[in-house]
């Protein structure tokens, strides 16, 4: 689940060890024996029983399109039995303060102990009883709820569902139908009701296949991402401690990474609260979120439309945490206009202060936005995790727009760690993904350093492709890459194979002993994680000139200016050279260039520093080719075979 929760675009420790042992031996989902956020039985037959209105929309709506009914309905039904024990109270109390000539909405809020209510005095169930003005009738009763519920049925575009259900006489059906739910909060308690409310959303995305790509982000991605979130912080994970805090997802899709994170600090600690808020610019999308969390008794103004990148919904917010899964290799020429104002004129002022990306991919505009949305660390600090693809890993040279972010970004201790995901894991992409953790708050020994976890090997295939999406984490996955996450070392994977093939993988932490081969089996190491000190991530980009020299040979003299008594330089044979922060220019030019070029010199005025993150690189593993005996025996073995199908064949 969750958006992408993808509905945004740019236009736009130990296993078992428990929280009470310190931040970094927190469970994680995956780990300890409380496994998932459970779903019980009870939730899933109410979840199946409302699905089952799908069986009267089945030939007049399309499988994708059962969830623009069923959602709607549901969070109709849930807040009409909400409001149904204060409802003559507050119809009582509207009139009595609307002959005082009164604002009547304060005082009914008040009534209904809710953050909405709805002064018609139709429900459901009195909807029942005309049937030929159903349609009517039922539009009227929206309305009749506060602001913040009506634009919930508004971008769900509700009012061309009831026409559509009215035309092929399935209203009263479908109306009656949840007519006979009772989601009254004395039956099913806000925690169900929002587990149940994301089964159907689950529902909805499996039967919407393709459409689910623009929609929703994996489950695996999302608890992995959350684990990594919450790990070090053992305030908010410590049993009983009653903390609050907010989190925060610009591109909050469905509101799945939300919902999960909210999940999982109730299964650590049901003491603390999590604030959620989020901005997403599908309207369909949106009205899923901002329902999800209505139902979860969420103050929904909290979730805003819009887009985040030229129209930031929560300007001036800090937040604790933060969570996105932007658009991949999406332009954002359509916002370009504000994006470029708010760089020139506010500067570092403003969010895009360090530089801006390429026109063709808006993801790095992103990153920004949640730097500056970080809280001082004075005031606590931050921490958020983002998926992006490889492109800001290496994309532009030195002085570029991309550049200028990671710069920034590591220059400022802000990186601390990045992790690769597998391949074919997301709903609308198979290219690589990776998941940065960035924080201001880093712990003493992580201060000055950058971890990377290579978890692009832990996956199971799925027993049924969705979109794109073909591989998965599982559990044991997602608890391998957490685990060294919070201990913060390097280590490698050990791949173990034995006689029949089966394959095991193992951590191996720095200082400890590979697993022994099998009998007939075999041990293959890679690195798995890998830590580095955040300016060995930087170079800087010198020019190499050499004099440019006439018909005889001889070098070219400047005539006037600055220039002048010194070396002409040759435009054709410039050339430019990576050093690392950490190596002296004149030894470098001693050693790499002038052995070659003896009339070289380095541009001082044409230096640049920059920073890019070869990933791949640090995690690279030689496998020598195979020798040419075996080689040699492989294509015998094979001639044999052949020669013997020939002559069954002449036989």
């Amino acid at each position: 689940m969750g958006r992408r929760d993808r509905g945004t675009a740019v236009d736009g420790r130990e296993a078992g060890i428990g929280p009470g042992r310190g931040a970094r031996g927190a469970w994680s989902w995956a780990a300890g024996g409380r496994g998932a956020p459970p779903v019980s039985q009870s939730t899933t037959s109410l979840s199946g029983l409302i699905w089952s209105v799908a069986d009267l929309l089945r030939g007049d709506y399309q499988p994708y399109e059962y969830g623009k009914v069923i959602l709607p309905f549901t969070v109709l039904r849930r807040l009409d039995c909400v409001l149904a024990p204060t409802k003559e109270k507050v119809l009582a109390e509207k009139a009595a303060r609307e002959k005082q000539k009164v604002n009547p909405e304060p005082f009914l809020l008040r009534i209904s102990d809710q953050k909405f209510v709805n002064t018609s005095p139709l429900d459901l169930k009195k909807l029942m009883g005309d049937q030929d003005h159903l349609a009517t009738n039922l539009t009227a009763y929206i309305q009749g709820f506060s602001e913040s519920v009506r634009d919930i049925f508004e971008r769900f575009r509700f009012a061309d569902q009831i026409d559509r259900l009215k035309k092929a006489n399935l209203l009263y059906k479908v109306t009656e139908k949840f007519a006979g739910f009772d989601l009254g909060p004395d039956k099913v308690s806000n925690r169900d009701m929002g587990l149940m409310f994301e089964e159907l959303i689950r529902k909805f995305a499996d039967h919407s296949n393709q459409q689910a790509a623009e929609q929703f982000t994996p489950r695996d991605a999302i608890k992995l991402m959350v684990n990594l979130l919450f790990i070090e912080d053992s305030d908010i994970l410590t049993p009983g401690n009653p903390v609050v805090r907010t989190i925060y997802d610009p591109t909050a899709g469905t509101g799945g990474m939300l919902s999960d994170a909210e999940e999982y600090l109730r299964q650590h600690n049901p003491k603390a609260s999590l604030t959620l808020f989020g901005q997403e610019l599908n309207d369909e999308s949106y009205a899923i979120c901002k329902a999800d969390m209505l139902i979860k008794g969420q103050d929904v103004r909290n979730i805003v439309a819009g887009n985040t990148l030229s129209d930031d919904g929560h300007a001036g917010r800090k937040f604790d945490y933060m969570l996105s899964n932007p658009p991949f290799g999406v332009d954002w020429k359509k916002i370009e206009k504000e994006v470029r104002r708010e760089h020139e004129q506010q500067g570092y002022a403003g969010r895009f202060g360090p530089g801006l990306p390429r026109i063709g991919d808006g993801a790095m505009l992103f990153l920004l936005h949640l730097v500056s949305k970080m809280r001082p660390a004075q005031d606590g600090g931050s921490r958020f995790g983002i998926v992006l693809n490889g492109s800001p890993l290496f994309t532009g040279g030195a002085g570029s727009g991309e550049s200028e972010i990671r710069r920034y970004i590591l220059e400022n201790d802000l990186l601390e760690a990045i992790v690769a995901l597998p391949t074919d894991m997301f709903f609308n992409t198979g290219i690589a993904t990776y998941v940065w953790i960035v924080s201001n708050k880093k712990t003493g020994t992580r201060k000055g350093k950058v971890q990377l976890i290579d978890g692009s090997a832990l996956w199971q295939k799925m027993r049924k492709s969705l979109g794109s999406k073909r591989k998965e984490m599982s559990e044991t996955h997602i608890t391998m890459v957490t685990e060294i996450f919070g201990a913060f070392v390097e280590a490698q994977i050990a791949t173990v194979t034995d006689a029949d093939g089966k394959v095991t993988q193992v951590v191996v932490r720095e200082g400890e002993k590979p697993p022994i081969a099998p009998t007939n089996g075999s041990v293959r190491l890679s690195p798995f994680s890998r830590i580095f000190s955040s300016d060995a991530f930087g170079y800087r980009s010198i020019t190499v000139e050499r004099p440019q020299r006439d018909a005889r040979g001889h070098v070219i003299v400047g005539q006037k200016g600055k220039g002048k008594g010194k070396p002409v330089p040759d435009p054709e044979l410039r050339d430019t050279e990576m050093v690392p922060l950490g190596e002296d220019i004149d030894s470098h030019m001693a050693r790499e260039v002038l052995p070659h070029a003896p009339d070289a010199w380095m541009d001082e005025e044409k230096t640049r520093i920059g920073y890019e993150i070869p990933f791949n690189r640090f995690f690279y593993v030689f496998e020598p080719p195979r020798s040419l005996a075996e080689i040699d025996a492989d294509l015998k073995q094979a001639t044999s075979r052949i020669l013997a199908m020939l002559e069954r064949l002449a036989a």
